[in-house]
């Protein structure tokens, strides 16, 4: 890769995360829209289609097709050209990257714990709708936590939850499942679509509405998505000192606290994209 290349530069780039289960990618046809809209939203000139194929091969060259949880990264830059903030006056063909590795899941004794989160303030630029290799903010945020000892950050825009680092929010707030409204603030994830979908067909409440810190803290509970994990629990949020957090935070709420047969089964059942069975 070039050291002009406009993804190393600028960070001119758009990238995806899918999980795969046995070798098989976890709603890809999701993920290589969400790249596409990405692509035409900056104006890369690049096709998303084909990584669907690559991702395939990716898993059987790593011999992750008997694996029992991995991740297909797949990032896409507008090219290599002499810097300048302009785009490139003369065509150049973007440059895309991908790999596929293992990945080692929470244990069920880790889950049941819960984990911890700090809030810090939203100070990303105004399009985190977009999935772009631009992460300075959030990698700001989850060293935060780090020196806080625990184990994520939650972005808080004018008082309103928004998401975690990598990751989108769920709260049960008033016996709804609640997370942020999909605008501009907040990544529209694949999981976050796809959990909603499953508390529709199970019956269980869900809404889609701004909610506060004082909310999120009050509620029984909150749960972190992301595209390329499975959900985690959170037992307490916003308290770095362990001494400050309220009675009854310490274990998940009544999300990660599900019954085995009633947790979303996002993370055990791989739905093929025609609709036939696994």
């Amino acid at each position: 890769m070039s050291v002009e290349d406009r993804g190393f530069l600028f960070a001119d780039a758009v990238y995806e995360a899918a999980p795969a289960y046995r070798g098989r990618c976890f709603l890809i046809e999701r993920h290589l829209a969400r790249l596409a809209r990405g692509l035409r939203t900056l104006r890369i000139e690049a096709d998303a289609t084909p990584l669907g194929d690559v991702g395939d091969e990716l898993m059987a060259r790593n011999d992750l097709l008997d694996a029992e949880f991995s991740v297909f990264y797949m990032q896409v830059t507008r090219g290599t050209a002499p810097r300048t903030h302009a785009f490139p006056k003369a065509p150049v063909p973007p440059t895309v990257y991908a790999f596929a590795k293992e990945l080692v899941r929470t244990t069920p004794e880790r889950w049941e714990r819960g984990f911890a989160a700090i809030t810090v303030p939203d100070q990303r630029w105004a399009r985190a709708d977009i999935k772009t290799t631009g992460l300075l903010p959030n990698v700001l945020a989850q060293q935060a936590a780090v020196e806080a000892e625990v184990e994520d950050a939650i972005f808080i825009r004018e008082g309103m939850v928004q998401e975690g680092t990598h990751n989108n929010v769920f709260a049960v707030i008033g016996g709804e499942v609640t997370t942020a409204p999909a605008t501009n603030h907040i990544l529209h994830g694949v999981t976050r679509a796809f959990a909603l979908e499953l508390c529709e067909e199970l019956g269980i409440p869900a809404r889609e509405r701004a909610f506060t810190v004082d909310e999120l803290r009050g509620g029984r509970g909150d749960l972190l998505h992301r595209d390329d994990d499975r959900g985690t629990p959170h037992g307490r949020t916003g308290w770095p000192d362990r001494r400050e957090r309220p009675p009854g935070r310490d274990h998940p709420g009544a999300v990660g606290s599900l019954p085995a047969g009633r947790r979303p089964r996002l993370n055990t059942e791989v739905r093929p994209d025609d609709g036939s069975d696994v």
